[in-house]
């Protein structure tokens, strides 16, 4: 019973028909740093001054991809996540960030990310409390807290959901997409809507979501382990029908940050996580410490050919379209001017796996003509028709991948359907 009545409440809510966000924001996946996976909810600034949640840190962090090559590349929102704030709001009600770890306050924070030619992002959370224990935004601060976020020149808002029940949930997202519309300040809005509902319809509706939300976490929160990182590719390749078709320019799903250059991935691991979090479409808000970070992650997450692949126009989340007895799995995403993305991945744990195929086993249309780039290395293998047979070398819980650019105009541009998920036999080049 109580199922069937929050389940209407979230159905009456969503047929609100102002909820739409339409603020133009994200219509690429939004890429930048995030605070949280690598520095926690760490506030002890006595014992931990370098590494705790303070106003210092997000400074540095900003200096960082000012000058080390990262905004140029297109990392550009600086996010603060929780832990920011004091324990009480104001005597008016308003937030305040906490006077001893932000004494210049979050304006003077987001003018000088500002002044470097970034974006700042920050946490909210529609309840109670937010999930650290910090004052949350209950539907009556709703639009006070869009107004005080706007007034500080914030340029993204995470809204977090714990604390707070479905219903709440059904009103509030939505409520907030209106509120930020509302301030005339442009905000890339990042739900955790779905993550809270299970991520799946019919609790989770992701038409509606793309109308509320620029992007979305749908599922657990990643920890700093290879585990973590295959159970979150595990449920959305295993769920793409339902979410493929849901991310395109404006609203994206959001599969949680970039583990890359802390403690918990190898090195193949690491480049493993950037190609499928490509692959998908994802946001890229890296969270590792970037003043300590080793040259060879840097190097991963600053590969131009990927970041070009991730920021594509089309905006098309890709797919896993093989998945091999071998413990080899094959995943392609359809990118403008009839290009395309693939990655093979290998979970395998013993050796270098060698994978033979063909692009006509993958479906790519008859007597068409590729040029082949490898992401990774950089080197052009070209041409490749459709009928050969090629092999890639594949490291253990490591992927190779591949940017296929046709070589003759056989091919038309790719054309998907985003309202209708592919069929299990989904031919990559619709035409």
């Amino acid at each position: 019973k109580t199922m069937v009545l929050s389940g209407l409440a979230l159905a009456l809510a969503l047929a609100l028909p102002s909820v739409a966000l339409e603020n133009g924001l994200a219509r690429t996946p939004p890429m930048g740093w995030m605070s949280w996976e690598r520095f926690r909810c760490n506030v002890d600034c006595q014992a931990d001054p370098r590494n705790c949640i303070s106003e210092q840190l997000f400074f540095e962090m900003a200096d960082r991809l000012a000058e080390d090559g990262w905004r140029e590349l297109g990392y550009e929102y600086i996010n603060i996540d929780d832990c920011w704030s004091a324990k009480q709001r104001d005597v008016a009600g308003q937030l305040v960030p906490d006077p001893k770890r932000f004494p210049s306050g979050i304006k003077a924070l987001a003018d000088y990310v500002h002044a470097r030619g970034l974006k700042l992002g920050i946490y909210g959370d529609l309840g109670i409390f937010t999930c650290g224990g910090y004052p949350g935004t209950m539907l009556e601060h709703v639009k006070q807290d869009a107004q005080t976020f706007a007034a500080w020149g914030v340029d993204m808002l995470k809204l977090d959901g714990c604390y707070s029940s479905a219903e709440e949930q059904a009103k509030g997202y939505p409520e907030m997409a209106r509120a930020l519309n509302a301030t005339g300040q442009p905000i890339v809005y990042s739900c955790s809507w779905p993550a809270y509902q299970g991520g799946l319809p019919p609790k989770v509706n992701y038409t509606i979501l793309a109308e509320v939300c620029n992007l979305w976490r749908n599922y657990d929160d990643i920890q700093d382990s290879w585990d973590s990182v295959l159970s979150i590719v595990d449920w959305f390749f295993t769920n793409q029908d339902v979410l493929q078709p849901a991310a395109g320019p404006g609203h994206w799903n959001d599969p949680d940050m970039l583990i890359i250059g802390n403690f918990g991935l190898s090195y193949e691991q690491s480049r493993s996580q950037m190609a499928l979090w490509t692959v998908m479409a994802a946001p890229l808000l890296m969270s590792t410490d970037l003043r300590t970070i080793s040259p060879s992650a840097k190097e991963i997450l600053q590969n131009r050919l990927m970041i070009q692949i991730n920021q594509d126009p089309l905006g098309i989340q890709g797919r896993r379209i093989v998945k091999e007895k071998s413990h080899i799995e094959v995943f392609l995403r359809p990118l403008s001017q009839a290009a395309s993305a693939l990655v093979f991945f290998s979970r395998r744990t013993d050796m270098p796996f060698r994978y033979t195929t063909s692009l006509a086993k993958l479906h790519y249309p008859e007597d068409a003509v590729y040029e082949v780039q490898d992401v990774y290395i950089g080197k052009i293998i070209r041409p490749l028709k459709t009928a050969d047979n090629f092999s890639v070398l594949i490291n253990p819980s490591g992927v190779v991948m591949w940017y296929l650019r046709p070589m003759a105009l056989l091919v038309q541009p790719w054309h998907v359907d985003r309202q209708q998920a592919p069929s299990k036999g989904f031919h990559p080049a619709l035409l």
